[in-house]
């Protein structure tokens, strides 16, 4: 039986499966700096580790990279496809103007690479019409948290992870339409006393922030559209009224999936039932890290290892969350939030007040969640009268 296979449906029935893009990187002890660009990188082994990449028999560029000391592997971002095809030609000058700098081996390291792998030759050993190159690890870094670069049916491209695309959907547009209507008595509530009042919404696993009105003395870290990943403590007002399923569904969410926290996540989210509301305390370092690592994980387009870092930070303001209001004693508040009760086939909205003055008695704070369920009631009544 023959085993001849077409090259050409060789090469389009593996271009189905998407692969990064790297640079191999090495200097050459006459060549100075080379590289070649593959997408044929693994990872092979962690204990000793080991990575692999494929070059061609045929290349150049490895035969002048494989007599050098140590090679890097950098990984491209998805926005050097320019560099990418700089370094895939076989010009000898292809380094020109390129900026990187020396690994701990001397290997090229690559600004602005997602990251960089630098090995010693393991084994080099010939498959066919390529080699399979196996680098013992000896150092190595992600230097840039973005999308990588892609290599897909002949084109470049970038990963989507698609639980996050904040792309339009009916919810999102019918919240929007709902929060107008409410607009002129968040924008009251905000002026009234001096506070930043905004909307939320939940859209799927999200928190979004579709209307605000910013009174308050300090400033609101966090855009209109803004999306916040519901991990508990935080959403609890969204789950007044679900079910099990969906109460399991939002403790799944956090990073500590024991059953510890999960009775402390519980017995948090039956304080916020019980009361109507949810209070956040204000702990500057806890929440300078909370809102660091959210505006990380939108610049980096929510990248899954950045979306870990916001569980991580947001679990950490379980200690804050719903504390015990004793008589006579002050408390700075981050933020307070109720619910707007609605029908159960709209949209679930929630109104947070944020920039609340510092050292609250306790009996102020009872008067300030008193207003906001009164606010969240009218508003309630408002979205109702424009349904009819």
């Amino acid at each position: 039986m023959s085993n001849a296979i077409d090259p050409a449906l060789f090469r389009e029935t593996l271009g189905h499966y998407p692969t990064g893009v790297a640079v191999v990187t090495a200097v050459a002890e006459e060549d100075g700096p080379v590289g070649m660009v593959v997408g044929t990188f693994s990872s092979v082994s962690l204990d000793p580790p080991l990575i692999a990449f494929f070059p061609a028999v045929s290349s150049k560029s490895f035969a002048r990279l494989r007599n050098a000391r140590a090679f890097a592997i950098n990984v491209l971002a998805a926005d050097q496809e320019p560099l990418c095809r700089r370094l895939a030609t076989s010009e000898a000058d292809k380094f020109d103007g390129v900026r990187w700098r020396p690994g701990p081996l001397g290997s090229p390291i690559l600004e602005d690479a997602v990251s960089w792998i630098e090995c010693t030759f393991d084994l080099v050993r010939e498959a066919g019409d390529h080699y399979v190159v196996l680098g013992l690890v000896h150092g190595l870094a992600v230097q840039r948290s973005t999308l990588p670069l892609l290599f897909f049916q002949g084109g470049y491209g970038q990963f989507s992870p698609g639980s996050f695309i904040a792309a339009p959907d009916p919810d999102l547009i019918q919240a929007a339409q709902l929060a107008e209507t409410i607009r002129s008595q968040v924008e009251d509530l905000s002026a009234e006393f001096a506070v930043n009042c905004s909307v939320l919404v939940k859209i799927g696993a999200d928190a979004v922030q579709v209307l605000a009105a910013n009174q308050g003395p300090v400033a609101e870290p966090f855009p209109l559209g803004h999306r916040q990943p519901i991990v508990p403590p935080l959403g609890a007002v969204f789950l007044m009224n679900s079910t099990p399923a969906e109460v399991n569904e939002w403790l799944r969410r956090a990073p500590d999936d024991s059953l510890d926290r999960r009775d402390l996540y519980r017995t948090l989210l039956d304080k916020v039932r019980e009361r109507g509301y949810s209070l956040l305390v204000a702990e500057p370092e806890l929440l300078q890290r909370h809102q660091a690592v959210l505006s990380a994980f939108e610049l980096s387009h929510r990248l899954p290892r950045q979306e870990r870092a916001v569980r991580q930070a947001t679990a950490e303001l379980a200690d804050l969350f719903c504390p015990d209001l004793v008589p006579g004693r002050r408390y700075d508040l981050a933020s307070i939030v109720v619910p707007v009760p609605a029908r159960a086939d709209l949209p679930q909205l929630a109104i947070r007040v944020t920039g609340l003055p510092a050292a609250l008695p306790t009996e102020e704070i009872e008067f300030w969640t008193r207003r906001l369920r009164r606010v969240a009631a009218r508003a309630a009544a408002a979205m109702s009268g424009t349904l009819r």
